[in-house]
C-alpha cells in the first residue's frame, strides 16, 4: 500500500494578502475619524478622511493586481465588518453614561469627534462601498490581457480608476450626508479636485509600492 506524498506546508493565505487585509480593515474605521479634521492643501480645505480612504483604494488595486478581481471583491465586502461594528460600537459607548470623575471639556470633545449622526453614517457606508467596487472594476477592466503591458499600465490603471472611483465617493457621501441641510456645491467641488489631484500624484507610487511588496513578501524576499 502506497503512502500518500506528504504535501508541504503551505499558508491558507498568501502573506502579503493577510497583511494588505489587516491595514484594509483598519484603514475603514480609521477614515471616519480622520475626518474630524480639515486640513490644508494649498487653497483647498479637505476632510483628512481622504487619506485613509486613498489607502482603501490603493490596496484593493493591489489586491486586485496580485489575486484577481474576485478576491479584491471579497476585501471590499469583508470591509464592510469592521466598519459596520465600529460604529455599532461607537454607539453603544456614546449611549452609556459617562463616568463622573471625567473631566466636562474631555466628554464634549469625545461627543464632538465622535458623535456623527445616522445620515452620516449610512452616507460612509453607501459611499464607501459603491466607490470601492467601481475602483476595482474599472482597474480590473483596464488590466488587459498581455501580463507586460498590465505592469507597464499598473500606475496609470491606478490613478484612473482612483481618481473615477472618488468622485462618486464624494458624490454619494456629501450627497446623502447634507443635501437640503445647506449649499453643498462648492464643498463638493473642492472635495472632488482635491481627491482627483492626489489619485494622479500619490495613488500610483502607492500602488506600485505595494504590488512590488506584495510580490516580495509573498517570495519570502522579506523573511529571516
Amino acid at each position: 500500500m502506497t503512502e500518500p506524498h506528504s504535501q508541504p506546508d503551505r499558508p491558507a493565505i498568501a502573506p502579503a494578502l493577510f497583511l494588505f487585509s489587516l491595514i484594509y480593515g483598519g484603514m475603514t474605521v480609521l477614515a471616519g475619524v480622520l475626518g474630524n479634521k480639515q486640513v490644508a492643501l494649498g487653497p483647498l480645505a479637505v476632510e483628512a478622511g481622504i487619506f485613509a480612504f486613498l489607502m482603501l483604494v490603493a490596496l484593493s488595486s493591489a489586491v486586485a493586481e496580485l489575486y484577481g478581481r474576485a478576491i479584491a471583491n471579497k476585501l471590499v465586502l469583508w470591509g464592510f465588518v469592521p466598519l459596520v461594528t465600529s460604529m455599532l460600537l461607537i454607539l453603544l459607548v456614546l449611549g452609556i453614561p459617562a463616568a463622573e470623575a471625567m473631566e466636562r471639556e474631555r466628554l464634549e470633545a469625545f461627543n464632538i469627534i465622535l458623535g456623527q449622526s445616522p445620515r452620516l453614517m449610512a452616507a460612509g457606508i453607501v459611499a464607501y462601498g459603491t466607490s470601492q467596487l467601481l475602483n476595482v472594476t474599472i482597474f480590473s477592466a483596464l488590466r488587459g490581457k498581455d501580463a507586460e503591458q498590465r505592469t507597464g499600465w499598473l500606475a496609470v490603471r491606478g490613478a484612473i480608476a482612483s481618481a473615477l472611483s472618488q468622485i462618486v465617493d464624494t458624490l454619494l457621501f456629501i450627497g446623502i450626508a447634507f443635501y437640503g441641510v445647506f449649499p453643498i456645491g462648492q464643498l463638493m467641488a473642492g472635495q472632488m479636485i482635491a481627491k482627483v489631484v492626489l489619485s494622479l500624484v500619490l495613488i500610483p507610487f502607492v500602488i506600485t509600492g505595494l504590488v512590488a511588496f506584495g510580490r516580495g513578501f509573498d517570495a519570502g524576499r522579506f523573511s529571516e
